[in-house]
């Protein structure tokens, strides 16, 4: 089993998911972008944009619930705190993209510096879930 722990923090909103393994890009960005896909969509149809943030919170904890933890939640916990052992950070942003950052040795020696701790992860040019990672969008 894959023992790769990841955050995944949502633009405008203080909760900060981690997930304590199956991080890595592979795992989590088909599964992301596919759920994304489809929360955007629907809130363009329903015209819906309150509480975006706390909406993408909820939904993404319930999503990773059932597509990673394997039947073992206590795999994924939400907190306000930045945990020292993630290997990949996913900040999906309200204009519908997604930057991954890995941490650098500042985040490293003080996790409280969060996404200014790290560096973006350019990936390595993989399709996933049908779209391309170039730069800082998904």
């Amino acid at each position: 089993m894959a023992t790769i722990p990841c955050h995944i923090v949502v633009e405008d909103n203080p909760a900060i998911i981690y997930a304590s393994r199956n991080g890595s890009p592979a795992k989590v960005l088909p599964i992301l972008n596919r759920f994304l896909e489809k929360f955007w969509q629907e809130r363009d149809i329903s015209g819906e944009y309150s509480d975006t943030p706390e909406c993408l919170v909820a939904q993404i904890v319930v999503r990773f619930g059932f597509e990673i933890c394997e039947d073992d939640f206590s795999n994924l916990r939400i907190g306000l705190s930045f945990k020292p052992d993630v290997e990949y950070l996913y900040q999906v942003l309200l204009d519908q993209t997604v930057r991954v950052w890995v941490p650098t040795d500042t985040y490293s020696q003080d996790p409280n510096s969060g996404l200014a701790g790290c560096q973006e992860w350019t990936g390595d040019g993989q399709l996933y879930s049908g779209l391309s990672i170039q730069g800082n969008s998904i």
